[in-house]
């Protein structure tokens, strides 16, 4: 039988041709097999592998060279600080969406009791995030898909998150008249025909959380016109969108009568929150 070093070692030649870190790849994947973190890989580095963990490891091994997400083999992906259970019901966790979360909690005094709702929840990693964070806020949570339901529902309890809750909802429609101080959302946002749709791990990823029509647009033009019926008097709005984006979202923002209109960037420097403020 291979020992982990030399096991490691082929796996990562191959995973070379389609992934941009093979080495990490090949170790977090045998770790989920071995059901042990990393730092074991190199104390033990010597020891043999079993015939089962052999085969296990090489199924799993030989998807990823398919190209299906590492997220998604393995059923998590750390966000915040904090380990997310994911399947191929919800969008991966992306660093990007940090600077979503982080904006809003600029927004959310400490101790306040705001009304919050998070719009295409997917994995609950918003809501959740900020609901930890800011634990006397009450957070709704909605999606349009039972299945990602039932992951953001999980999600919440793993961390002990209890106030939040979760509605089957085609954004506003079913969810129970109330108003909100922030109404936050990743929404759909890339175009039908995007080349981005044939690459790395968005061919795997639930297309329905991804395309949105008029050039990636159209579901943000729906959030932002109905948001309005939805916020108070002075309550904001924040909207994660694609980097070439930031110029037509800024528009719907103006011309559905949001003040203080701006855009923020990621960690790589690119256009990727817009938010702004209903007129007190």
């Amino acid at each position: 039988m291979p020992t982990i070093k030399s096991l490691l070692a082929q796996a990562a030649d191959s995973l070379a041709t389609i992934s941009s870190s093979p080495t990490l790849d090949a170790e977090v994947l045998l770790c989920q097999v071995l059901g042990k973190a990393r730092p074991y890989l190199r104390a033990w580095c010597d020891q043999a592998v079993s015939e089962a963990q052999l085969q296990e490891f090489q199924q799993l091994w030989q998807q990823r060279l398919q190209g299906r997400p590492i997220a998604y083999l393995t059923g998590q992906r750390e966000f915040w600080s904090r380990d997310f259970l994911v399947t191929p019901d919800v969008l991966i966790p992306r660093p990007d969406t940090e600077l979503l979360i982080e904006l809003g909690l600029k927004l959310i005094p400490p101790g306040a009791e705001w009304n919050i709702i998070d719009l295409g929840t997917g994995s609950g990693i918003i809501a959740i995030t900020i609901a930890a964070e800011r634990p006397n806020a009450r957070l709704t949570a909605v999606d349009r898909s039972l299945e990602a339901l039932q992951v953001a529902r999980q999600n919440a309890g793993r961390h002990h998150i209890q106030n939040i809750q979760f509605h089957q909802s085609d954004w506003f429609r079913q969810v129970p008249a109330q108003r909100f101080q922030l109404v936050i959302s990743n929404p759909p946002y890339i175009a039908e025909h995007d080349w981005h749709l044939q690459h790395g791990d968005v061919r795997f990823e639930p297309q329905s959380a991804l395309i949105a029509g008029d050039q990636g647009l159209s579901d943000i033009k729906a959030i932002a016109e109905t948001a309005k019926n939805w916020l108070v008097a002075g309550g904001w709005l924040l909207i994660e969108h694609g980097y070439d984006q930031e110029t037509a979202v800024q528009a719907i923002f103006t011309a559905s009568g949001y003040q203080q209109v701006q855009t923020e960037r990621d960690l790589s420097g690119q256009p990727r929150v817009t938010c702004g403020q209903l007129q007190t």
